[in-house]
């Protein structure tokens, strides 16, 4: 079997971060338009994200934010993003590079990426390389409750609008 040299598993990997990286940058330029909003979940101690030690303390592994309606000062930069949010009625500031993140969910649209554990844990340090748990819901004030997604560990889930979450490991030589 021939070696990748080309490495298409990180070329594809990076190019469904630069989908995140141009989501985020039209709703800090023009807002969330209609009913979209965003799920994103990342690992809470990879490096370069930024959290008070109140939530880390509370997501010591990884967390889940909303970008929905009582967000502000979203920044995009090529390798992360930067927002305020409310958590319990505190106003907190969260750094996350684009490394860090494990998932994003539009379910307004039936849309989402997954990106590997093993894929964002290499990139985190040592420290990070925790089991992997459940997602932590940490909602801004006003935003509703997360639904728990259904899927297997070996199948994407389906919708019934024909969107799927693509698994980059199904293509992977093992």
């Amino acid at each position: 079997m021939a070696t990748d040299h080309i490495r298409y598993d990180v070329l594809a990997r990076d190019a469904l971060r630069g989908v995140l990286r141009r989501v985020l940058s039209d709703a800090a330029e023009h807002g969330l338009p209609g009913e979209h909003h965003f799920f994103i979940t990342f690992l809470s101690t990879a490096d370069g994200v930024k959290l008070s030690p109140r939530l880390l303390a509370q997501y010591p592994e990884e967390m889940t934010i909303i970008l929905q309606h009582q967000f502000w000062d979203l920044v995009v930069m090529e390798d992360r993003f930067e927002v305020g949010l409310s958590f319990g009625g505190i106003p907190e500031r969260l750094v996350v590079p684009f490394a860090a993140i494990k998932s994003f969910l539009d379910p307004s649209v039936q849309f989402g990426l997954q990106f590997e554990p093993s894929e964002t844990i290499a990139e985190a340090p040592p420290a990070a390389k925790l089991p992997a748990v459940p997602a932590a819901s940490a909602l801004p004030v006003a935003a509703p409750e997360p639904e728990p997604a259904a899927e297997s560990k070996d199948e994407p889930a389906k919708t019934s609008e024909g969107a799927e979450v693509v698994r980059l490991d199904r293509f992977r030589k093992k």
